[in-house]
């Protein structure tokens, strides 16, 4: 078993100040590692990364083409979303054509993540409620899913049908067995598998077409609802929003909390993921720029890139302090 190698550094006064170690993992359309960093074993929680997984369900079972699903809904089912009235509307509205409310979910309320929506709330002396939870979008899928097997109210439970379903689902893509399960932010339960196992998971989303089976078909549309949405998928200023824009469309992108990220290939048939160990976002995002440049699918120059690798270090006077560079070692 590896370790987990440097990947991102921080330089500042052209001194050495952090250092950001994690994995990363390549497959094919066979499973296989193309190319890995790190340990490939390494157990971990995909978290939101795997949220297209989590969706396959949904889209096997018959229930999103029993209620009539757009793409749209599809791709904001995937979605780590900001809060933007856009996304708040679409979940509302969604719940609306299933009879059901927002008292129906079970992410829990936060605060928006998107200003704008935050600022309403403020000056409209409103609470924040389940709809911005950046998961509500992933959960209303699972209400749809739930109302089609007929399942009971609290379908976060480990034990409900559809969380079976969605194990049964994550598994069968893995190719392997969950080494367990961990409680999600959104309530929901997580399944722990292997860098490779993710990587094989996405890889298997790329080669997966129209024409093939009822999963390939599902991998087919959740992909391709992903990048013709993008701003579904995360919001202004994401990542994973920004980047799919910066390669067209081309490849899906999904980060997940404590700096886990994956992407989607399709023409190449390839799936990478990422994990960063102490959890650092910024450093997932940088080493995906830096992976998916050499794989030659995001122009490196691209201004969206430029944000996250190299990314200046910018303080309150808008004089730059440092830098984030990727590790020599990788």
């Amino acid at each position: 078993m590896s370790k987990a190698i440097p990947m991102v550094e921080l330089w500042r006064g052209g001194i050495l100040e952090s250092t950001h170690s994690g994995h990363a993992v390549i497959c094919d359309a066979r499973g296989d590692i193309v190319q890995s960093w790190g340990d490939p074993s390494r157990i971990m929680f995909p978290r939101s990364s795997c949220k297209m997984v989590q969706a396959l369900p949904l889209l096997e079972s018959g229930a999103a083409d029993r209620f009539g699903l757009t793409s749209k809904q599809i791709a904001l089912s995937c979605a780590s979303h900001q809060g933007e009235a856009l996304h708040v509307n679409m979940a509302r509205d969604w719940l609306t054509g299933l009879d059901m409310g927002e008292a129906d979910l079970r992410c829990g309320a936060h605060e928006p993540y998107d200003k704008t929506e935050r600022n309403r709330l403020i000056t409209d002396h409103e609470a924040p409620c389940q709809l911005h939870n950046n998961c509500s979008g992933k959960h209303s899928g699972f209400l749809t899913l739930n109302k089609h097997l007929g399942g009971d109210s609290e379908y976060t439970e480990v034990d409900h049908p559809l969380q079976r379903a969605i194990r049964q689902a994550t598994e069968e893509v893995a190719d392997e067995t969950a080494a367990g399960f961990g409680i999600d932010g959104c309530s929901a339960p997580n399944f722990a598998i292997s860098m490779h196992g993710l990587a094989r998971s996405m890889a298997k989303f790329a080669a997966a077409s129209d024409g093939g089976n009822t999963r390939e078909k599902a991998m087919y549309r959740l992909t391709r609802a992903m990048t013709a949405h993008p701003e579904l998928v995360a919001g202004d200023g994401r990542a994973c929003t920004e980047l799919m824009h910066a390669m067209d469309g081309r490849v899906a992108l999904k980060t997940g909390a404590e700096a886990v990220f994956i992407a989607i290939i399709p023409e190449q048939k390839l799936g990478l993921a990422i994990k960063i160990e102490d959890g650092s976002s910024r450093a997932s995002e940088a080493v995906l720029v830096a992976l998916l440049s050499r794989i030659g699918v995001l122009n490196e120059q691209h201004p969206l890139a430029q944000k996250r690798l190299p990314a200046p270090q910018i303080n309150c006077r808008g004089k730059q302090t440092g830098e984030l560079r990727i590790s020599a070692s990788f």
